[in-house]
């Protein structure tokens, strides 16, 4: 019980400790913030007045509010963040911060996240076999996915448009979906799912071929570590199956540290992969977080590091307790 109260603890303290410091940076910078997002606001409205509504979540978000103390304006924050107000965005005005990485996020999740799992499984997968087989021709794989893995994401998904897309012409080169096809936006028809499917081919892709080697080298080593251990030779000393001694003893094992790590790299999802969704103009949030930052729209920008940093803690969280079931020595320890 104390492991648990622990850990709670401290992500609770974590989790305020990364609010706050998301209310604090906007008042740091030089200048006013909530002026500047004020001014473009005006900009983009022809001119014509805001509503106080607007002018006082822009500045309760990111900047002073007239006669108003530093802890007011931090109560003020708290009290948006718990309506699920985050603000209006500059660059589309007037829509509402929350509505524009509500509209984000499933894309992201979806694209980055199957991606993720698929990376993960083809890894584990292979790593352990490669594992199994060390010495054999299977271990060639092992320079061949760290090369992939080294080659930088947008030189990879650049290839895979030119080769796919440009002189095959089987593929898309951008967009989340037939946007001609379905004018009005998304719809929940087999026919948008499908084109949806079809566009998110080519980022996915180089997801997985830009990760999958890392999964593939780690699973690979903790295999061969765990082969030597004193309980898998004493089961091949039994005479158990092969097949069993591979998966029951030693890939169940080897997979543990790896496990771990892909909590992690599901807390990541929701930052998006920025640099593929920037190549492909695929409507997800790493896209988002870089039109908030070329166009100092801090309102979005708080906004997205907000909700990354919320699924990263939420994750490890999860991790955590997760860890503690699996191995009680870890609750002893902590």
């Amino acid at each position: 019980m104390k492991f648990w109260m622990r850990r709670i603890g401290f992500y609770l303290i974590t989790l305020w400790a990364a609010i706050s410091l998301n209310f604090l940076l906007p008042r740091l910078l030089p200048g006013d913030p909530a002026a500047i997002m004020l001014g473009k606001l005006r900009r983009a409205n022809g001119g014509r007045p805001i509503s106080e509504e607007t002018v006082k979540a822009i500045t309760s978000i990111l900047g002073a509010e007239k006669g108003s103390s530093l802890w007011d304006q931090y109560l003020a924050y708290w009290g948006r963040l718990l309506q699920g107000d985050l603000g209006i965005s500059s660059t589309r005005y007037p829509a509402p911060v929350g509505e524009l990485i509500a509209a984000a996020l499933p894309w992201t999740v979806t694209l980055v996240g199957a991606a993720t799992i698929i990376s993960f499984v083809l890894g584990i997968l292979a790593g352990a076999w490669v594992g199994w087989l060390r010495g054999t021709w299977l271990d060639q794989l092992v320079p061949i996915t760290t090369f992939l893995q080294s080659i930088p994401y947008f030189w990879l998904a650049l290839v895979l448009v030119a080769v796919f897309s440009v002189q095959l012409g089987l593929l898309p080169i951008i967009g989340g979906y037939d946007v001609f096809e379905f004018p009005a936006g998304p719809e929940w028809t087999p026919a948008f799912f499908l084109s949806a499917f079809v566009h998110a081919l080519l980022p996915a892709a180089t997801i997985v071929i830009s990760s999958v080697g890392g999964w593939l080298l780690g699973m690979r080593n903790m295999m061969v570590q765990t082969m030597a251990e004193d309980y898998v030779l004493t089961a091949e000393a039994k005479g158990l199956r092969p097949s069993r001694i591979r998966t029951a003893y030693a890939a169940r094992n080897a997979s543990i540290p790896s496990l771990a790590g892909f909590g992690i790299a599901l807390g990541f999802v929701v930052a998006g992969s920025i640099v593929t969704e920037q190549v492909f103009s695929y409507p997800g949030l790493g896209k988002l977080m870089i039109q908030s930052v070329q166009g100092l729209d801090y309102a979005l920008m708080q906004g997205v590091f907000l909700v990354i940093t919320l699924t990263v803690l939420a994750a490890n969280f999860l991790i955590d307790l997760l860890y503690g079931f699996i191995d009680p020595r870890v609750r002893r320890d902590g």
